[in-house]
């Protein structure tokens, strides 16, 4: 969910936020590192860090419930959070998977695409072929009539922010100690959080709300790029009548290059260099890292949990155990570690009641929150 497009690439300064911060603001897979069997220096790093956890004395506010984490956040020594989150943080939203079976890449049909037979073969071979960089480059048609019902959805609402989401805006909103989520989810959900600020968001693998030109990197207004995907590009699917029967390119307004799209980062295209900017600077001084809803197998996002200083506790909100290859512990061996095994809708709806949130959340539209979400609300009323 979110994050599972192929994700997207960043490539010039028109899609990065420069405004400067405030200083006092404050599927479960094989696990591995998630670093190339040639990261000599990541793996060394991580063979010092593990050996400093086993060294290290037990966090003195080590949490034993979700009822001490809250406590945790509202006390003085917790000044600075960062949240790192993935699919698990926008699966409550209902947006289509596109890796499992059944979804996008497992039923990619090339032939129905404004392609050339080249790179139709190219799609066959590999479905993922649609989102990289070179085949963009090239012809930007095949990605955004993929993507077509995505964009347009993401600019009407379809898919709502969920409790997970929510959790990290009244966190922001209400103790200011958020330094930063870094979301490796494409959906652009966080968008819809209206006290959430731009610059406390990162997102590693670009988003869907934002557009740009690949080629020289000018932003693009997003609703003005919808009226043009609305009108320049055909529905695969047949279910708009209204768009056109054969697809026409969107030229850059400033180069004039046909190559604007989402600002989501494509398959062989660095990150963007706002991550790199911001990670060292955020994590040097965090008294608290939540990771939410991601397997950790992704890299150079999972970097975030063994980069954070030694002293600082970890909270881990998923289904799963993830992360032990990046020094994350479990059970009685962990000093820092706290697992809040559960859905991550669950678990943050509990603990925003700890932290006496739940009168913000009767509060908010509840128009705005997707069915499964207010649904679980509803329920975890009425059992109190």
């Amino acid at each position: 969910a979110g994050a599972g497009a192929g994700a997207g690439t960043i490539t010039g300064t028109g899609t990065i936020d420069d405004e400067e911060e405030e200083d006092d603001e404050g599927d479960k897979g094989e696990e591995d590192f998630g670093l190339g069997s040639d990261d000599d220096d990541s793996l060394h790093e991580l063979a010092i860090l593990h050996y400093a956890e086993t060294i290290a004395p037990r966090h003195p506010h080590f949490p034993q419930s979700i009822a001490d984490i809250a406590k945790f956040i509202l006390s003085d020594e917790c000044k600075s959070i960062v949240i790192l989150a993935g699919a698990g943080m926008s699966r409550a939203s209902g947006i289509p998977d596109f890796r499992s079976a059944g979804g996008m890449y497992d039923t990619l049909n090339p032939d129905i695409l404004t392609a050339t037979e080249d790179e139709r073969d190219d799609m066959r071979i590999d479905p993922t072929a649609v989102f990289e960089k070179g085949l963009f480059l090239q012809n930007s048609l095949p990605c955004l009539e993929i993507k077509r019902s995505f964009i347009l959805g993401t600019q009407e609402q379809t898919w709502k922010a969920t409790l997970a989401h929510r959790f990290v805006e009244l966190l922001h909103k209400k103790t200011k100690k958020l330094k930063r989520l870094y979301t490796q989810n494409i959906d652009g959900l966080e968008g819809q959080c209206n006290d959430l600020p731009r610059r406390k968001v990162i997102p590693v693998h670009g988003t869907m709300n934002r557009a740009a030109c690949e080629l020289c990197g000018t932003e693009i207004d997003f609703d003005t790029f919808c009226d043009a995907v609305r009108t320049n590009i055909k529905d695969i699917s047949g279910r708009d009548e209204t768009a056109p029967k054969h697809s026409t390119p969107i030229p850059c307004k400033l180069c004039g290059s046909a190559t604007v799209k989402p600002t989501i980062v494509l398959f062989r295209s660095p990150l963007p260099e706002e991550f790199f900017k911001k990670k060292k600077k955020d994590l040097q001084n965090a008294d608290l890292l939540i990771v939410i809803g991601t397997s950790l197998c992704v890299a150079p996002a999972n970097s975030l949990v063994y980069h954070i200083p030694s002293t600082s506790m970890r909270v881990i909100v998923n289904n799963e155990r993830v992360g032990r290859g990046l020094g994350i512990q479990y059970g009685d061996e962990s000093k820092r570690d706290y697992f809040a095994k559960g859905n991550c809708e669950e678990v943050l709806l509990n603990l925003m009641d700890h932290l006496g949130w739940m009168g913000d959340l009767q509060k908010m539209d509840h128009n705005m929150l997707p069915e499964d979400s207010l649904k679980l609300l509803r329920e975890y009323n009425a059992s109190k």
